[in-house]
């Protein structure tokens, strides 16, 4: 009756497994994905998948244990796809900030009397370039404007001193290119 559209059998299927299927989303949004996703809106999300799915034939609900499963299932796949966006994000969001912070020191290093469309132009080159960098090479521009030598930036990132000379040759003619001077490295 509830895939051909009665209402009042679609409340009384949602009814039955309603409380167990807010328990499930309760447990796997955890605290960290809380702020985010309400168990609620997640458990009307599954309300409008299931029953879309259930009004197209595609799901085999012959017992309420199905049901159940289907709709926990519904709700693990809901759930782990907001963890891997609200993951993505965080790696978005780090990235843009350490660039942003690598333009903003990079830009302090050059000292020009420019006018404001000159320096856009110069700060739109330098976003560029940053990122464009590998994350090695990121790093090995944070190390190096914390005020680590070239010696130890090698000794962190555990690589020999030779293979580090050669990518901050690169990476100097790099920044040189887009017009930071290259004197403090």
């Amino acid at each position: 009756m509830a895939n051909s559209g009665d209402t009042d059998a679609q409340f009384q299927l949602c009814q039955q497994y309603e409380k167990q299927v807010r328990i499930v989303a309760r447990v796997l949004l955890g605290s960290p994905l809380r702020p985010y996703l309400d168990s609620v809106d997640l458990l009307q999300s599954v309300h409008r998948s299931l029953l879309a799915g259930i009004r197209d034939q595609r799901f085999d609900i012959s017992s309420p244990e199905k049901l159940v499963g289907l709709a926990c299932t519904m709700v693990r796949r809901k759930v782990a796809r907001k963890w891997r966006m609200h993951r993505r994000q965080i790696r978005l969001d780090v990235a843009e900030s350490r660039n942003q912070f690598l333009v903003t020191e990079l830009s302090l290093l050059v000292n020009r009397e420019v006018g404001p469309a000159e320096q856009a132009e110069f700060d739109n080159s330098l976003t560029r370039l940053c990122n464009g960098l590998s994350e090695l090479e990121r790093t090995m521009l944070m190390r190096r404007l914390e005020g680590f030598t070239m010696g130890e930036v090698a000794h962190d990132l555990g690589m020999q001193p030779v293979a580090i000379r050669v990518r901050w040759t690169r990476l100097r003619q790099r920044l040189e290119e887009t017009g930071v001077i290259s004197d403090w490295i």
